[in-house]
């Protein structure tokens, strides 16, 4: 009699490291500089804002949460920078502050790329399905702390610390319910879209639309529904 194996379980940590490898391919990508975290995580009791700039994004469906990321100022403008000069703009037209709204605008489109490509993997990898509220950045000079409004039955909550490439620190805040993925049967995940193929797809002409009705058309239809 052949030994049952264990079940594979996938568990918040889990849920974590997933988060955290969309962080650092996205930001690694955009920037074109090494972004990595650190191999140590903390157990947190709360989530909190925290200056220079704060962003927060809420997350709903499989399982509901909340992903927090604190910028220094310095790490803010470093990842601003590298982004907007590898996108081929002049040095000289960048925001020069981290209070500037071109950088939280900025900071919030990465912000939104990553938890893109989170959810994508969740459904990928977990086969379930999560959906996301619009980021939210503020500039902060206090520490504010925030609460999370879904409805967590039995929060957990995490903090992880990254570095940029000139070793400025952020910080990842993630609460989620407590759940754990039990793997019923193998499968192989599906594999993440080919940007380039999507690119091309939506660059093929259309079919060119139907003309618009006569207005006598129009009229002979309403009147046949007696209007």
């Amino acid at each position: 009699m052949s030994q049952q194996e264990s079940p594979v379980i996938y568990g918040t940590e889990d849920i974590l490291r997933s988060l955290c490898n969309s962080v650092t391919k996205v930001l690694t990508i955009a920037t074109q500089s090494q972004i990595h975290y650190s191999g140590m995580v903390q157990r947190i009791t709360k989530t909190c804002l925290k200056p220079d700039i704060g962003c927060f994004v809420l997350f709903d469906g499989g399982f509901s949460g909340l992903v927090v990321t604190n910028f220094s100022a310095a790490a803010a403008m470093e990842l601003y920078e590298s982004y907007m000069l590898s996108m081929g703009m002049d040095k000289g037209e960048l925001a020069s502050v981290h209070t500037s709204d071109e950088v939280s605008n900025v900071m919030g489109e990465l912000m939104n790329q990553i938890v893109g490509d989170f959810t994508g993997k969740v459904a990928r990898e977990l086969q379930t399905h999560i959906t996301q509220n619009q980021p939210k950045m503020l500039v902060l000079n206090k520490q504010v702390m925030l609460s999370v409004d879904t409805n967590l039955e039995a929060p957990e909550a995490r903090r992880v610390t990254f570095f940029t490439g000139r070793n400025n620190i952020f910080y990842l805040e993630l609460a989620i319910d407590r759940t754990e993925f039990i793997k019923l049967f193998d499968f192989e995940p599906s594999e993440a879209p080919d940007p380039d193929d999507l690119i091309a797809k939506a660059g093929r002409p259309s079919a060119p639309p139907s003309p618009p009705a006569s207005s006598t058309e129009q009229d002979d239809f309403l009147n046949s529904l007696g209007m």
